[in-house]
């Protein structure tokens, strides 16, 4: 059984020089509880294709299916988390930001500061509760957004590449507690990343995409026990099998 079903999708954009396609004929599915990373250059559709899936953008052709049910739009079915630290509001504090979205749906207050403070809890950041963003690092920034886009159970976390901005020491951190996170919720989680080693490290799966119109090149099971051990000789080999897939692209262009 699917969760996520694309198929087919072509996304076109209307540009001063004419119509370029974003994406073409992308066609994949997750399985239920599946960590699905995508990987690619700069331009080949990474973010474009994770908006057609929250339903921010339509597709020109082909659909996207979560739960057996069309996408036609944004739903609540899905959480999103961006890269911008800006996605957190400046004046509610971590509690206020993370109950956002079931304030939005009418849970009681008692009800829903309960339910934020436990996915603050999730994240390791229950004692900054009351702490409004800019006194958090960026790294707490980004657990709080992770924790406000669990808060309202979205089967689905669509993730854009959320540790980018983030130093090396502390991007490492948060995908040690985004694996626990995942382990914990059991989410279906579509990431879009640029990091090979990011990518090898989180998913079960990772798709490889080729530029100009963006399109799929590659299917990558990664077959390793958790948590995984980035020095180990399996882990380097499946970077290596990455890597060698994103450079054969860029040789052939």
């Amino acid at each position: 059984m699917h969760h996520i079903e694309i198929r087919n999708v072509t996304l076109v954009y209307d540009t001063p020089n004419g119509r370029v396609p974003g994406v073409r004929g992308v066609s994949f599915a997750t399985a239920p509880s599946e960590f699905l990373c995508i990987v690619g250059p700069s331009g080949c559709g990474k973010t474009t294709l994770l908006n057609i899936i929250a339903g921010f953008l339509a597709p020109a052709e082909g659909e996207i299916r979560i739960g057996g049910k069309a996408v036609t739009g944004y739903g609540l079915d899905r959480g999103i988390v961006f890269q911008d630290f800006a996605q957190l509001f400046p004046w509610r504090t971590a509690l206020g930001n993370v109950a956002f979205g079931l304030e939005m749906k009418g849970v009681p207050k008692a009800e829903r500061e309960a339910i934020a403070l436990e996915q603050l809890r999730l994240v390791k950041l229950e004692k900054f509760a009351g702490a409004y963003p800019h006194h958090l690092s960026g790294g707490m920034q980004q657990r709080v957004a992770i924790a406000r886009a669990l808060a309202y159970n979205p089967a689905v976390l669509l993730m854009d590449e959320p540790f980018a901005a983030l130093d090396a020491l502390t991007r490492d951190e948060m995908q040690r507690l985004l694996a626990e996170v995942w382990r914990a919720t059991r989410k279906t989680v579509v990431y879009v990343t640029h990091n090979v080693a990011e990518a090898v490290y989180l998913a079960d799966r990772v798709i490889v995409m080729t530029p100009h119109p963006g399109t799929i090149k590659a299917e990558v099971p990664i077959r390793l026990p958790r948590p995984r051990d980035p020095l180990s000789v399996e882990f380097l080999d499946y970077q290596k099998q990455l890597l060698r897939h994103l450079t054969q692209k860029e040789e052939a262009r």
